[in-house]
């Protein structure tokens, strides 16, 4: 294995462990590092299994994206997690670092998105009577969690509820308002030519057991790594 991954959960049916920014979700032509691979590794070493494991990859998070995912350790619990992202009954929440400061405590934004595959870059519509047929419609919702400064450049620290999970959605949505993330290279990097990773991260996953029925929350603390301790409160 490339490192250990962190495990946040594990039994028959799950496995739910933390991508690191820079990991891919799944292999692709480029041979990098990613969670699948990883994760299959680290249950053959782990239970000692010939050959190789399944693991069913029920969602995928943008490669400099951190967070919480959750895989599938039978193909009968794939099916079921899978019903439930499809039901929308999987509750997520990000973290993101922002341009700007905002007038509001809580917001939404709604609008409709459509992906060129060719360029890889989401189009927001704010209207639907605007967007072509295909677009798809997106809603989220976010609330200030603090303000700092990188740079000297004004920021926001954001927790945002993703009710729709379309490709990019809230990098396009929030750069869309005029506030993109800080360190996103794909929509608009801002006033400050921000060095590191994409300041974005899925910190709070949420769903209910395919087998036990309990309903199942896993979040990750704010990092204590520059520029997010700032926002870490005493």
């Amino acid at each position: 294995m490339t490192y250990t991954p962190t495990v946040l959960f594990e039994d028959n049916h799950l496995l739910v462990a933390v991508k690191p920014a820079g990991v891919l979700s799944q292999s692709d032509s480029s041979g990098e590092p990613d969670m699948l691979t990883i994760l299959k590794e680290y249950l053959v070493e782990k239970y000692q299994k010939p050959g190789q494991a399944y693991l069913g990859l029920l969602h995928r998070l943008d490669r400099p994206v951190r967070g919480v995912m959750v895989f599938a350790k039978t193909s009968k619990c794939a099916s079921r997690i899978s019903e439930q992202i499809r039901q929308r009954t999987v509750g997520k929440k990000y973290r993101a670092v922002c341009y700007g400061v905002f007038n509001e405590e809580k917001g939404e934004i709604r609008s409709y998105l459509l992906k060129d595959a060719k360029t890889n870059l989401v189009k927001v519509f704010p209207e639907k009577e605007k967007a072509p047929k295909d677009a798809k419609e997106c809603f989220l919702e976010y609330e200030v969690q603090g303000n700092g400064r990188i740079a000297g450049v004004p920021v926001t620290l954001l927790s945002v509820t993703l009710h729709t999970g379309r490709s990019h959605q809230i990098r396009a949505q929030l750069a869309s308002i005029g506030h993109p993330i800080v360190g996103d290279r794909k929509y608009g990097s801002g006033p400050n030519r921000f060095a590191g990773d994409i300041l974005l991260e899925s910190y709070h996953l949420e769903l209910e057991h395919p087998v036990s029925k309990e309903r199942m929350v896993f979040e990750i603390p704010l990092s204590q790594e520059e520029p997010w301790n700032q926002f870490i409160k005493e």
